[in-house]
């Protein structure tokens, strides 16, 4: 963790720690905090409307961070792929505000998206991980989201619990390759893009007709 809050003040003006306001158990605020992956002035607005159109088109929930996001400081999309930016929540743990295994906490302003039916997942603590993470979360949609963290609820035990924390090394591991594919996918399209339509020795173009 300290070399994690080195780095981010090495390459980036502004607290190395986030504080966030989230929903957790039965409805409660509370304040989560974070490692800061972003730029201190970046405009979280853009997160609001890409949660929205993920839940409007019952997307799978692929976060922006796994999109090349701009907002990102140097290697913040690696301390996120490696849920290392999520270290500082073991104090909201300590402080009974988060469990270790659990549904993930929502933002305020995310919590209207929920149906009556879905807030079942609020009646247990929020967790640093969950089994919506470990089963893909990156093809899950809301809708299944929501229906994993209700199934977790209504069968919470210990063994699962540990099942969950077990296969979340895994889970990281996945959303590090994930995030690296996508990483090596945008440079490759952004030098093409910046080549232009240049000839490439070897090959010719004509017309047809």
């Amino acid at each position: 963790m300290a070399l994690v809050g080195m780095w981010i003040k090495l390459v980036s003006r502004g607290p190395a720690i986030f504080r966030q306001e989230r929903i957790g158990r039965n409805g409660r605020h509370f304040t989560l905090y974070k490692f800061r992956s972003m730029h201190a002035e970046a405009d979280t607005r853009r997160h609001t409307s890409h949660f929205a159109h993920l839940v409007s088109s019952n997307s799978p929930m692929v976060k922006l961070d796994l999109l090349d996001d701009s907002r990102l400081i140097p290697a913040g999309c690696l301390l996120r792929a490696a849920a290392l930016d999520e270290l500082p929540q073991l104090f909201n743990v300590l402080r009974g505000e988060m469990s270790l295994v659990g549904p993930r906490p929502c933002l305020p302003e995310e919590y209207r998206f929920f149906s009556p039916a879905q807030r079942v997942r609020f009646e247990a603590l929020p967790g640093m991980t969950g089994i919506w993470q470990v089963m893909g979360k990156e093809a899950c949609t809301f809708t299944e989201m929501n229906e994993m963290d209700a199934r977790y609820v209504r069968q919470c035990a210990p063994l699962l619990d540990l099942s969950i924390m077990l296969r979340t090394p895994l889970a990281v591991l996945r959303q590090m390759s994930l995030a690296c594919q996508r990483r090596h996918a945008a440079l490759w399209k952004a030098s093409f893009a910046g080549r232009g339509e240049k000839h490439i020795p070897g090959y010719h173009t004509q017309k047809l007709g």
